[in-house]
């Protein structure tokens, strides 16, 4: 069997001297490679390409050919990052990834990241780009990418940019070398949301859980949080889904700065595995500073958690629509499921005397709960608040029995 090596990716076009560079470093670190070229003019290194760019662009679905002649640079790039992505796929399914290693400025840099989404978690994966300092959380999406400033442009070899490739040589070799916790994909763990006004709550199940020998990972329920936890589901990290903190349901539909994306509470239903959900915080949207709230919500009920954190009471109407909602998401599925709802509040600020306290509201939630999931789904109703240590314990017993 080929062994395992550290991927080379980029341009080796306008980045021949460079790249160049890179790889005779990481030969004098005695470490095994496999170079992509991502580039779409002719190529320019002096060491050996494994996978040329014209295979990169026929695994796009678009010949090398057709990308030179259309002219069309931001078409080049998408199209170059999605047949790197297939390529790289393919050899993490072959076990050849032990590293991935990537330089760019723009166009690079969002070739190399489109390519390392197919990279599975446990893998380094490290980019030296010219744009670290950009918002790069769409490109960079859930994955554990290190980022690295190149300082000086990636364009030609000076003092700086020789020390800043040497590091991130260094760097992805030493990661390289680091072997996955055998731990991470041993059965035994579970995933679980959590949020500031459920913390007592997932506190107390994660010491349940703890108790009988389960490790527990915490997702915190940030957008970025909620699908990073879907993501790894569908890797087949975790053995149940203890969803307490579904709020970026909320965000999604109300169009909050903490959506998880339309996917969110999807990936359990799919991979068959149990789930035990709980509208959790489903009484709030989340919104930065109190002045970027929309103009269309300035009259509804407001709470500032934070100076920069403001939360918006969820409604009737809405509360109608997230019920549904989270409901038809989970009916997909093969694998157990159930919802159990906590009658005296959903998140800290929603019991009798809080800021958030609505029963018209939770009664609208709670309803339209019961009535899409009909006798399809089990829904348990517990006249408890979310955070009551008889709750906790009940979501532990009732998530131990979905797993037998």
């Amino acid at each position: 069997m080929q062994e395992k090596s550290i991927v080379v990716l980029g341009c080796f076009d306008t980045k021949g001297e460079d790249f160049t560079f890179l790889v005779d470093f990481l030969i004098k670190l005695k470490q095994p490679l496999i170079t992509i070229n991502v580039g779409v003019m002719e190529t320019l290194v002096d060491f050996d390409v494994h996978i040329g760019n014209d295979v990169v662009a026929a695994a796009s679905g678009v010949g090398l050919q057709a990308i030179r002649e259309s002219g069309d640079r931001g078409k080049a790039v998408e199209l170059m990052g999605k047949g790197a992505a297939e390529i790289l796929a393919d050899l993490v399914s072959k076990n050849l990834v032990k590293g991935v290693i990537g330089m760019g400025g723009g166009g690079g840099t969002f070739i190399i990241l489109e390519a390392m989404q197919k990279v599975t978690l446990g893998i380094p994966k490290l980019c030296l780009s010219t744009v670290v300092a950009k918002e790069l959380s769409r490109q960079i999406r859930v994955k554990d990418i290190t980022m690295m400033s190149s300082v000086v442009d990636i364009a030609g070899l000076n003092r700086i940019s020789r020390l800043l490739i040497r590091q991130a040589a260094t760097a992805i070799s030493a990661m390289s070398e680091v072997t996955e916790d055998s731990g991470l994909r041993k059965r035994k763990n579970i995933a679980i949301s959590m949020f500031g006004n459920t913390t007592k709550c997932v506190d107390r199940c994660t010491e349940l859980l703890k108790e009988k020998g389960y490790e527990v990972m915490a997702f915190h329920a940030t957008g970025v949080g909620g699908a990073t936890m879907e993501s790894l589901i569908r890797e087949d990290v975790f053995d149940a889904i203890l969803d307490i903190t579904t709020t970026e349901l909320a965000d999604e539909l109300c169009g909050g700065i903490l959506s998880a994306g339309p996917d969110r509470l999807t990936a359990a239903s799919e991979m068959g595995i149990p789930q035990l959900v709980v509208p959790g915080c489903l009484d709030m949207v989340n919104f930065a500073q109190i002045d970027t709230v929309p103009q269309e919500y300035q009259t509804r009920k407001l709470y500032s958690w934070a100076p920069d954190v403001t939360l918006m009471r969820t409604n009737i109407s809405e509360n109608k629509v997230l019920g549904k909602q989270l409901v038809e998401k989970l009916k997909n599925t093969t694998g157990p499921r159930e919802i159990i709802v906590p009658l005296k509040g959903i998140s800290q600020i929603d019991n009798e005397g809080g800021v958030f306290y609505d029963p018209e509201a939770n009664s609208a939630l709670f309803e339209s709960i019961k009535l899409t999931a009909k006798n399809e789904i089990h829904v348990i109703e517990m006249d408890a608040h979310i955070n009551d240590e008889s709750f906790a314990r009940a979501l532990v017993d009732r998530l131990l029995k979905l797993m037998k």
